[in-house]
């Protein structure tokens, strides 16, 4: 009986060495690539540039941590319920990686993307972008859609992300037609929205992966990638000073003050 072949370019393994992606794991990647680099290699199977590299790691520093957000408060909670299970407290958070929190990454990256694929000749200078994305928000607000990665919640008079991204993009010389086209819609919409809006962060971020060559399908893959370091660091800190036990009681003596339940174990009293 013959037995399954299931054939992989990224790794494998013998009784004496470990190859991963045609080179040896132990001799020529540990303490030779860093972690971003292999990231990015493994994802396209080419072996980035170092502006690539630069690029892709400031993308995934943007995106590792924001603070108290959801998806970390969710990953405290769930350490809290169950100490015995780092993976399932990782993992609460990641799955709470959507469209509101994380997905403007990928949404604008897919985005900006569709446009440019409609679009028979790419511009070839600022009037050229400001003229596309001048069609393009007007197109999105007559379908009374918003234009993914414009407008932030909490950097309202920019987001301090944006402009540092595209410097980097530009002195690596990595600039493509996603970020022209994104940094285009933020020169413009206020023509058409009456209003000024910050570009978001994350949505820059999604520009220049798309820019990168990644896969568009990955974007909120990398995204996510990100963000499991963020949320590492807040069980580091949850182990160094617990909030999460406070977060619960503070919810629990909410909810019990609004709708009192008799069957509430004693231990969660007080």
């Amino acid at each position: 009986m013959s037995t399954p072949e299931y054939p992989t370019a990224l790794g494998a393994s013998s009784r004496e060495t470990i190859t991963l992606l045609g080179s040896d794991l132990a001799r020529d990647v540990m303490g030779s690539v860093g972690f971003g680099e292999l990231a990015f290699w493994l994802a396209t199977q080419r072996r980035p540039t170092a502006g690539e590299t630069r690029v892709f790691e400031a993308v995934l520093a943007a995106l590792a941590d924001h603070g108290f957000t959801p998806t970390a408060i969710v990953t405290r909670l769930t350490y809290l319920s169950a100490p015995d299970s780092v993976q399932g407290a990782l993992a609460a958070g990641l799955l709470g990686g959507g469209s509101r929190f994380l997905g403007v990454t990928e949404d604008c990256g897919r985005f900006l993307h569709d446009v440019l694929a409609a679009t028979p000749e790419l511009p070839s200078d600022d009037a050229g972008w400001d003229a596309l994305a001048l069609e393009t928000v007007r197109a999105q607000r007559e379908a009374r859609r918003f234009v993914p990665g414009l407008g932030h919640h909490v950097h309202k008079d920019g987001d301090p992300r944006t402009p540092r991204l595209f410097e980097i993009a530009a002195e690596e010389g990595l600039v493509g037609p996603h970020l022209s086209l994104f940094a285009a819609i933020g020169r413009v919409h206020p023509e058409v929205l009456g209003r000024t809006l910050p570009l978001n962060g994350a949505g820059v971020c999604g520009a220049a992966l798309a820019d990168l060559g990644l896969p568009l399908e990955l974007l909120r893959g990398f995204a996510l990638l990100a963000r499991t370091a963020g949320l590492i660091g807040q069980l580091a800190e949850e182990l160094r000073h617990p909030v999460a036990n406070d977060v619960f009681l503070s919810v629990d003596r909410n909810n019990r003050s609004v709708a009192p339940d008799p069957y509430v174990p004693e231990s969660l009293e007080g």
